[in-house]
């Protein structure tokens, strides 16, 4: 494996994130400002990890090739019926001959071969090369050897994962834990009931650190925390390239809304009276309900800027899903507000990297997992799979 730098941040600036829980502090601004940095994570946090590309259902539909971009990296996903034996596979977006794009970022086609635009060198769905214009006459030409690169990929629970790029821990010990707290949902057949799509004027993890901790609830969540105690629930410490943990509901509520009543259908099998809120390494967050499960989908566009795709989920198609889209969209504006102030301090010449309080211990997991990252990337997400 070829070696990967260190992001180019002061060591001496990391480390604190990396003392023990209750002596650590937050990760100096640079690694929230400075572009390099967010570069460096697209390349060996993005590209370099399992990121979630959004539901297999959805990129699927209507094409066989898609374009979209894990990172900093193009990725030609393909999709081939079962009854072929194809299924879905992810190679990178270039082509073997002088690695033009095969397609443009978010463009999909159906069609049985991707055909570059450059100079019209075809692909199959499987990656193998098909033609090659005026190549016939060439000496040592090898069809066989110029198929697209293919990159792991992996169907989650209804996503897709894609690694593109170096090799990251298996998909099943990366998600560890996690895969068991998930499956009693069953979101794999949960149904889209509802989209938001927001640009928030704030670094990805910011976005991140902000979702892991209750501790700024009772000050901008008034309509969360009259549903679910903010002191409530446990977070975890287990095997796993995640962070999260659990939040209760209060005596009257049946699940998350206004007032904690809905006309959702319980998801059979998931907990009644939990919430869970994980976030998978580096930019899905999965909040599951007893009714409904929500995610966010983080794309880091700039040091301060961060598109998220915010999506609704249940048991139902047929149910009026305002009750949780309205409660969350409110609560989520709330939380873009406050994470857009953080960002605005991070750029102050005054701010210094700060102490974590007793409740922040997910905050820390999250803080100290990217630390470790940006010392010794595969290293760091190695070790998370094995914590315990």
């Amino acid at each position: 494996m070829t070696d990967i730098p260190a992001a180019p941040l002061d060591p001496a600036g990391v480390e604190p994130a990396l003392r023990p829980f209750g002596a650590s502090h937050t990760l100096p601004a640079a690694a929230y400002l400075d572009p390099a940095v967010l570069a460096w994570e697209r390349r060996h946090l993005f590209a370099g990890a399992w990121t979630c590309l959004g539901r297999l259902d959805e990129l699927a539909e209507g094409c066989t090739h898609r374009a979209v971009t894990a990172g900093d990296v193009g990725v030609l996903l393909t999709f081939q019926g079962t009854e072929q034996g194809g299924g879905v596979r992810a190679f990178a977006n270039v082509c073997r001959h002088r690695g033009h794009e095969l397609l443009a970022d978010g463009e999909a086609v159906d069609r049985p071969s991707a055909v570059c635009p450059y100079h019209g060198w075809a692909y199959r769905l499987d990656g193998s090369l098909a033609t090659a214009p005026h190549m016939a006459g060439t000496e040592a030409f090898d069809p066989g050897a110029l198929g697209l690169v293919e990159l792991p990929l992996a169907t989650w629970h209804g996503w897709l994962l894609v690694n593109a790029g170096h090799a990251a821990p298996h998909i099943a010990a990366y998600t560890g834990a996690l895969d068991g707290l998930l499956r009693p949902y069953h979101i794999e057949t949960l149904r889209l009931g509802a989209r938001h799509d927001y640009q928030v004027r704030a670094n990805w993890k910011v976005i991140v650190e902000n979702y892991q901790e209750c501790y700024h609830c009772p000050l901008i969540h008034p309509e969360l925390c009259r549903v679910s105690p903010p002191t409530s629930g446990d977070n975890w410490v287990l095997p796993g390239a995640w962070v999260g943990g659990t939040m209760d509901l209060r005596e009257h509520a049946e699940t998350m809304s206004f007032d904690g009543t809905g006309p959702g259908t319980f998801i059979d099998g998931a907990p009644r009276r939990t919430i869970l809120y994980v976030a998978l390494f580096p930019n899905l967050l999965v909040s599951a309900h007893p009714d409904y499960v929500m995610t966010h989908r983080l794309t880091p566009v700039a040091p301060d800027r961060t598109d998220i795709e915010c999506s609704w989920y249940f048991p139902h198609a047929d149910i009026d899903t305002a009750y949780a889209v309205d409660f969350w969209d409110l609560t989520n504006r709330q939380d873009w507000a406050a994470c857009e102030s953080v960002q605005r301090g991070l750029s102050s010449p005054h701010y210094v990297p700060g102490p974590l309080a007793d409740n922040e211990d997910a905050v820390y997991q999250w803080i100290s997992l990217v630390a470790g990252a940006y010392l010794d990337p595969v290293g760091a997400l190695t070790r998370s799979v094995l914590a315990s």
